[in-house]
């Protein structure tokens, strides 16, 4: 029985909770409180911890700090969605305990699972419980109250895993919502998938990854280059990615002098770290010139100009997609890279679907990542579009609750003017884009966009993954669902009439005009009849109908 935990059987543990929470993907995304087909805590969890794991399949030694500060940073750029951004705070807390040691006992063990309760919580603004957080913080303080009672490491972690799990199981008496649908928590389900696998690693039996192809373990596919990025001519053919680890310079200084070497440059810093991205024709001489601030820790050269002649996937499209930065730039590629001068505002937002990339490029945002209700983009995936804008302030538009965290977090995170606007869906982002004053200072544009997201009301329609009952409503597995404000309007097997219905409810007699999106499914002739009917039984307002092409919704809602 292992009295202690060192370094190497660390990242053992971890390797093997990493593969235990993605081969229990899927269960997790089914555990979504709404019936809809975007569950997606366990992709965002997995992906998160993925990130972390080729992060640490980096490192070449089994330096246990070394490996708690690998994880934590893995994870901290890869978090997406809230679960996702809870997991890496949680992994941030474990590091920062373990740091200085060389192995853990019980005492530290205890410690350090603690240490990511208390990280996680402070994390989060308004903290929920019947969540991630309830079950990470009840089996962290069951560790640190009790690890008298155990001699062994493995001893402890069992007892811990026991109490996450019940822990997990008493969640739907704390949160109506998880009750009302008879689940537990998705995120702390996928919390007790990560510490049952570091457990079985412990007593020698580590979990394998079911699906060595599985997709999770790949980096995000987040959307498409736009047109120009396509067409573009390659003036600097080898894309250069390193990471410096130093303790003599930082990462602006990095940032100046990598300037002189090429284009679509990033550099992000983070403790003692700092990742570099340039476009240049001259890689030996950027990788010179960084090796007289300390060591590389990693290198990767890949030739565009050789890609670009082999297949029809635009090259940057390619690059950006082993990092999981896969952005649909609104402006040229020079621009992206901050080629142009500097200018006061810049705009990221995210967004799913052809249409409202387009409508978000006419508003004049800069970087649209593709992503949200289907595929949360990571904390790196913001940190990248923060580094491609070249304004002294920056708004981030997420347009979903599950990306503000992660969003949050690449502010938190950058050396830049950002603020991150709360927008929780795209009618919100939209408003806010409506009433942006480019002569106002930013905290002003930020109480106009806050006010304009009080005045839209938002509605979605899409199909039922599963049989439930919410709010009082019985829904049957392929049903048409309408939602709003968190909750379920109508259930049906028409798609025009749910929507009709979704409509009703949201307007009242302050309202003045009603905006539908028809997504990919959805054909243009039968969207325009649907604004006609609309338009006949609500005469006093105007609707306008404009093509999203969201996937899985049906259409989006906006009231005003």
């Amino acid at each position: 029985m292992n009295q202690s935990i060192n370094g190497k059987l660390f990242r053992e543990m971890f390797v093997s909770g990493a593969n235990n929470l993605k081969n229990n993907k899927d269960l997790i995304d089914k555990l979504n409180v709404f019936p809809v087909p975007d569950g997606d805590t366990g992709t965002n969890m997995s992906m998160t911890i993925s990130s972390a794991i080729r992060e640490l399949n980096n490192l070449k030694n089994d330096n246990l700090t070394e490996v708690g500060k690998t994880l934590s940073k893995g994870s901290l750029m890869g978090a997406r969605g809230n679960s996702g951004v809870i997991l890496s705070q949680i992994i941030r807390g474990m590091a920062s305990s373990m740091e200085g040691k060389k192995e853990l006992g019980v005492e530290d063990l205890a410690k350090a699972l603690k240490s990511g309760a208390d990280t996680a919580y402070k994390a989060v603004i308004k903290p929920i419980e019947g969540t991630i957080l309830t079950v990470v913080r009840e089996s962290g303080e069951f560790a640190i109250l009790n690890a008298h009672k155990f001699k062994t490491v493995s001893e402890l972690m069992e007892a811990v895993v026991m109490e996450a799990e019940a822990s997990l199981e008493r969640t739907p008496n704390l949160l109506k919502n998880l009750k009302d649908a008879g689940v537990v928590d998705s995120g702390g389900k996928g919390l007790v998938c990560l510490y049952e696998g570091m457990l079985f690693a412990i007593k020698g039996q580590p979990v394998e990854l079911l699906d060595a192809q599985d997709e999770s373990s790949k980096p995000a596919q987040v959307g498409l280059m736009s047109d120009s990025a396509q067409n573009a001519d390659i003036k600097f053919g080898y894309c250069t990615e390193f990471i410096l680890e130093s303790d003599k310079v930082e990462e602006d200084t990095i940032r100046d002098i990598m300037l002189g070497y090429g284009d679509s440059l990033v550099v992000v810093g983070y403790d003692g770290m700092i990742k570099v991205h340039v476009h240049t024709n001259n890689p030996g001489n950027a990788l010179q010139e960084a090796l007289k601030f300390g060591q590389l820790v990693t290198i990767k050269i890949e030739n565009m100009r050789l890609q670009h002649n082999n297949t029809i996937i635009p090259d940057e499209e390619q690059e950006q997609a082993i990092e999981g930065v896969r952005i649909e730039q609104a402006s040229s590629v020079k621009e992206a890279a901050g080629q142009q001068e500097k200018k006061k505002y810049g705009f990221i937002t995210t967004t799913m679907g052809r249409g409202l990339a387009e409508i978000f490029e006419e508003f004049g945002v800069d970087i649209v990542i593709e992503g949200g209700q289907t595929m949360n983009p990571s904390t790196e995936d913001f940190m990248n579009a923060v580094g491609a804008v070249n304004a002294e302030h920056i708004f981030i538009l997420p347009n979903n609750s599950n990306v503000i965290m992660a969003a949050n977090q690449a502010k938190e995170l950058s050396d830049k003017d950002v603020y991150v606007v709360p927008t929780k869906n795209i009618p919100q982002g939209i408003s806010s884009l409506i009433n942006f004053e480019p002569d106002a200072n930013p905290e002003d544009n930020m109480a106009r966009f806050m006010e304009s997201i009080s005045m839209v009301k938002s509605g979605e329609v899409t199909f039922a993954v599963r049989d439930t009952i919410m709010d009082g409503i019985e829904v049957s597995e392929g049903d048409i669902i309408g939602i709003t404000a968190k909750k379920l309007v109508d259930s049906g097997k028409d798609v025009n009439e749910v929507t009709k219905k979704l409509i009703k409810s949201m307007v009242d007699e302050d309202s003045a005009i009603v905006t539908i999106y028809y997504g990919e499914d959805v054909e243009e002739d039968s969207a325009r009849l649907f604004a006609e009917i609309i338009q006949d039984e609500f005469d006093d307002l105007d609707v306008e109908l404009y093509y999203g092409g969201q996937p899985l919704y049906y259409y989006l809602i906006s009231v005003e």
